[in-house]
């Protein structure tokens, strides 16, 4: 059997790199699906005639859309051989406790919206400012720990 130097090695940063990519797409997509629903509860705003709670829901679709967006095209957690910025095993080992946290966060926020939007087209209007203020820290709570994650691959403090 022909053995390769490093090959271990470059083996296992690969599967973490596929395993960080899985997870920033899963963080995407229930990323998405918020936005669709913040997009369908706005519509029902507008026919509800709510105009003062139209603009905080514009802001929380782009919000979303941003956050969305920065997470999908960030880097890998992974390096190469030759890459001036080497991210150490127990960087990517805290990457992941990151992810985690970031998936946990992005379920929960797609939770509160489907909610929402369940309330709206229902045509139960109570509590939907609080809603959008709960979704707003959500969101950025979600982007903080993001941008902590994004910090181990710079090593910048956040």
């Amino acid at each position: 059997m022909l053995v390769l130097p490093g090959f271990r090695g470059y083996k296992l940063r690969e599967q973490r790199r596929e395993a960080d990519r899985i997870v920033r797409s899963h963080v995407y997509e229930l990323m998405e699906h918020t936005r669709d629903d913040l997009t369908t509860c706005l519509q029902a705003l507008i026919d509800n005639k709510l105009t003062e709670l139209v603009e905080p829901m514009n802001r929380l679709i782009a919000k979303t859309d941003r956050v969305a967006e920065k997470i999908n095209h960030a880097s890998y957690g992974y390096t190469g051989f030759f890459d001036s910025v080497r991210i150490e095993e127990p960087d990517l080992d805290r990457m992941l406790g990151y992810d985690s946290q970031l998936m946990d966060l992005a379920r929960k926020t797609s939770d509160m919206t489907t909610a929402l939007r369940g309330n709206l087209t229902q045509d139960r209007l109570d509590g939907v400012r609080n809603s959008e203020l709960q979704l707003d820290g959500s969101i950025n709570s979600l982007e903080l720990a993001f941008d902590q994650r994004k910090s181990i691959i710079e090593g910048v403090k956040v």
